[in-house]
């Protein structure tokens, strides 16, 4: 008598010696080819042999694609990401009637045969004998799990799939082959369970759990015995029997199915009668794939995670190694994302800027000490419908992480790291300069970092306006912008001095590019991102450590395993000193300088505003001690136009500035991001004021030592200039953000 296995059926060695007893007939007959004569025979008997011995003996089931889900840092779920939508349960998770159905309908003797089903294939080579054609297939519950597993591994690979599912003896002598140790290794109902989670069931879910949240929006242990059944009938031919699209022939496949759970004596017939007099009820749930269904406007954070993924090392040596990685899915993703910074920095970004308006807004926000990115907003949603205005375009960072093949040039924002760059080398704030409102500069006074002047011709520096002429220290000279101070600080600091500071900031990192030794940097001509940016200005915050932006605070895979993640990595830039000192004097730019339309009256904050030649940029970037914000609005489509006699959001600007445009929307960003109860302040510290000419005038009439006044007092403030109040900028980069 023939030695039984536990699951029914012959061993695999008895199975085996069967299957070449009949390799021929069921090759053909699994094949899809109706035996013509004895010739053919011999040829497919001689070919299937051989190919069997020559099979290896592991079958290699991959892992299979499952969903992402990705996670703001307080376990909300931002977005659902999957290349297959799948879930993977365990059987006991699965309803009865579901296993029930499967089985009755794909493979009613699965319990009673091993990997081949013998009578199966006799009974096709006879039918289809009889038809003079192919009308029957003879391949196993446990078969067809396997060729799925080939497709499976396939992936979206066009050329792998084909080969994945080919009509050759070849493919199917592996294929039983493969179902032989199939079966001998995981047992039935293992084989069963497998073959739930693996299966198509149309309307992109993959899997019995997604499919029963696609049609019924109920978990797969809940299904009824009609549900079940319509489900169980769409494995056949999802498109044919999709009861979304044709709900009239998916209910006469459910019904053929409810039948056959009755012929096997899964149900009774009272049951199935009852089930097929049951009307269809579905409960569709709409796929939601991918970064488009994030929340707040965080599909570009969404996506700068995805980018992450599939770019850093850390999740594999190789692009085929992050890209596997990801489309296997499965994986649980906390991010960085606070929920309620990106609240506020989605709500900023659309508040002055409509989506449809000639220029875009981003707005993006960084933790100092910590490096995490919390949000990133914009004005133009994301998607790929550019007739409704959106974009995938990332405009917060650089090509490699979906974003800006060039950046954008950032205007007066630089000159913070100039004046950082100049405190380092000994400079005092106190240093002054006397000009007019345009200077001629050498360019072989500037001194790149190999040695060799930056140029031989002269540099053509303006002010914003003509009217600024004076003396100024370092304090005012940020406050007011004065570009003709800065191109001589960064005269006595050092060119390449500058541009080493610029490094260690962070400054082009999401570029990836070499920072441009020109002497023009110190007014914001060369590109940066409004992430390096914010990056860059938390440093400031941080009291001079520099920490790498982050999106990613930790992944597990579907099996719980924890996966390494890149970790921020900070370096001392500069000194408290030099940072404490940066922080008072951009204070003045919110209290009295370009920035007063931004300050916070709650709380310490500073930042510094930005216009670029031709305001073709313009840009604020500010912060307080927990939380730095970088804002740039400009034209993200096409050539870049000047902001000049232009309507955004419905109001009118005869020229956007830094302060009086991207300084309005940092506030709201900060304001709804930052908690009231949370107010810690900035380092004090004094910072030398420099003397003015009317100042040494001044002095000669102060009373001598003995009277009210004490000897020796600055009064501190900015040069006595007046400025119409609707040309104050953002300290425009003219005459200098091209090196001019």
């Amino acid at each position: 008598m023939a030695k039984k296995r536990s699951g029914g059926g012959l061993t695999g060695t008895q199975q085996a010696a069967k299957f070449l007893g009949v390799s021929v007939l069921s090759g053909a007959v699994l094949a899809g080819i109706a035996l013509p004569a004895a010739g053919a025979l011999g040829l497919a008997a001689k070919g299937t042999v051989e190919g069997f011995d020559e099979i290896p003996s592991n079958l290699k089931t991959p892992p299979l694609s499952q969903r992402t889900t990705i996670l703001d840092s307080e376990g909300g779920t931002l977005a659902t990401v999957y290349s297959r939508d799948r879930k993977v349960v365990p059987l006991e998770k699965i309803s009865p009637y579901m296993q029930k159905a499967i089985v009755a309908i794909e493979d009613s003797r699965f319990y009673e045969h091993g990997a081949i089903d013998l009578k199966g294939v006799l009974r096709a080579i006879n039918r289809n004998a009889q038809s003079g054609g192919v009308s029957e297939g003879a391949s196993t519950l446990t078969q067809q799990y396997v060729k799925n597993v080939f497709v499976e591994e396939a992936g979206d690979d066009p050329e792998k799939v084909a080969q994945a599912t080919q009509q050759t003896i070849g493919r199917k002598v592996r294929e039983l082959k493969y179902a032989i140790q199939v079966e001998e290794e995981l047992g039935k109902k293992k084989i069963l369970e497998n073959y739930l989670n693996i299966t198509f069931f149309g309307q992109q879910a993959y899997g019995v759990e997604a499919a029963s949240q696609r049609y019924f929006s109920k978990r797969a242990a809940d299904l009824k015995v009609e549900e079940a059944a319509m489900l169980a009938g769409l494995v056949q031919s999802p498109s044919r029997y999709d009861p979304v699209n044709d709900l009239q022939e998916a209910t006469k496949r459910r019904n053929v199915v409810l039948q056959r759970m009755a012929d096997v004596k899964d149900i009774s017939q009272a049951e199935a009668d009852r089930a097929m007099a049951t009307p269809v009820k579905l409960k569709v749930k709409a796929p939601k794939n991918g970064c488009i269904t994030a929340v707040d406007g965080a599909g570009f954070f969404c996506d700068y995670v995805r980018k992450t993924i599939l770019t850093d090392p850390v999740f594999g040596k190789t692009v085929e190694e992050r890209q596997k990685l990801w489309n296997l899915g499965g994986l649980t993703v906390r991010t960085t994302l606070d929920p309620r910074a990106q609240e506020a920095a989605n709500k900023a970004a659309v508040a002055k800027i409509n989506e449809d308006d000639k220029v875009a807004a981003s707005v993006v926000q960084v933790q100092p000490g910590s490096g995490k990115i919390l949000s990133m907003g914009q004005s133009r949603p994301y998607g790929l419908d550019q007739k409704q205005h959106q974009t995938t375009l990332n405009l917060a960072v650089g090509s490699k992480m979906g974003g800006t093949t060039y950046g954008f040039q950032v205007g007066s924002t630089f000159k913070p790291i100039t004046a950082a760059a100049a405190l380092e080398k000994g400079l005092s704030p106190a240093q002054s300069f006397s000009t007019g409102a345009q200077i001629n500069v050498p360019e072989n006074s500037y001194t790149r970092c190999d040695g060799k002047p930056a140029g031989y011709a002269n540099w053509e520096v303006n002010n914003e306006l003509k009217s600024e002429t004076g003396t100024w220290d370092m304090t005012s000279a940020l406050g007011k912008s004065i570009n003709t101070y800065f191109a001589k600080l960064e005269q006595m600091a050092g060119l390449c001095e500058t541009i080493t500071m610029a490094k260690k900031v962070g400054y082009e990192r999401e570029l990836g590019k070499k920072v441009k030794q020109s002497p023009s940097i110190t007014l914001g001509s060369v590109e940066a991102t409004p992430l390096d940016m914010a990056a860059v200005y938390a440093t400031f915050a941080n009291r001079g450590t520099y920490c790498t932006p982050i999106a990613i605070e930790s992944i597990k895979t579907a099996d719980g395993e924890k996966l390494k993640v890149p970790r921020t990595e900070c370096s001392r830039a500069m000194s408290e000193r030099t940072a404490d000192t940066i922080n008072q004097m951009l204070k003045g730019v919110v209290e009295d300088g370009t920035g007063t339309k931004a300050g916070l009256s709650d709380r310490d904050n500073a930042g510094k505003t930005g216009t670029t030649n031709d305001r073709k940029d313009a840009w604020f970037v500010g912060y307080t001690p927990n939380l730095s914000t970088a804002v740039w609005v400009g034209d993200d489509v096409g050539e870049k136009q000047s902001m000049y006699n232009i309507t955004i959001g419905g109001e009118y600007y005869g020229k956007v500035c830094g302060g009086c445009l991207p300084g309005p929307i940092w506030k709201i960003a900060m304001t709804g991001a930052l908690n009231a109860s949370e107010t810690p302040s900035f380092a004090p510290i004094s910072v030398p004021r420099g003397e003015k000419p009317e100042d040494k005038e001044k002095e000669k009439e102060k009373p001598k030592p003995g009277d009210d006044e004490k000897p020796g007092r600055d009064k501190p403030g900015f040069p006595e200039i007046t400025l119409p109040p609707d040309l104050i900028g953002g300290g425009s980069s003219r005459g200098g953000g091209n090196g001019r």
